[in-house]
């Protein structure tokens, strides 16, 4: 991962579906600004160790983080926003979670985090890892080595050390 502790975020657009499921755009400088924020970088929706491990630790956690002053989760994949949504709703990340779609790999690869994984047919992906992001700035990131390992990144191991 190219991104590390001390630097700011870089400026990139994410998409999401509103209430209405009309597709919006929203750069992730804005999702940070004035606030503590967890960043989940997820590999693909609906993926066994994403859905299994990586995301549900989080919905289940929400409490624990907001106690630590999370004011907001943010998890990313590389699928578009549709598919985000839907895997939100699977998933009952309600207003807990923040489901943004990294289609393009814009944000992705601006912080270094993609991984090829054509040989698994998912073409290039974001790696696994957890980011605490205050006031757009990286103040802990932990990455995993291999994206179907979730320890480093997962929420009770994360939250532990903020």
């Amino acid at each position: 991962m190219k991104i590390k502790v001390g630097e700011k975020l870089p400026s990139s657009e994410l998409f999401y579906l509103d209430q209405n499921n009309n597709v919006k755009k929203v750069d992730i400088l804005d999702l940070c600004k004035d606030n503590k924020t967890i960043i989940l970088g997820m590999p693909g929706a609906f993926t066994k160790t994403c859905s299994a491990l990586h995301l549900p630790g989080y919905v289940k956690n929400f409490e624990l983080a907001s106690k630590k002053g999370i004011s907001k989760i943010v998890c990313i994949a590389v699928n578009d926003p549709n598919v985000m949504k839907a895997w939100g709703e699977n998933q009952s990340t309600g207003t807990k979670i923040f489901m943004a779609g990294d289609p393009f790999l814009k944000f992705t690869k601006a912080i270094g985090a993609e991984v090829d994984k054509s040989e698994k047919g998912l073409g290039i992906r974001s790696n696994r890892y957890t980011m605490l992001v205050v006031d757009g700035k990286v103040k802990k990131v932990e990455e995993e080595k291999e994206t179907a390992t979730c320890e480093l990144s997962a929420a009770e191991n994360f939250l532990k050390d903020i």
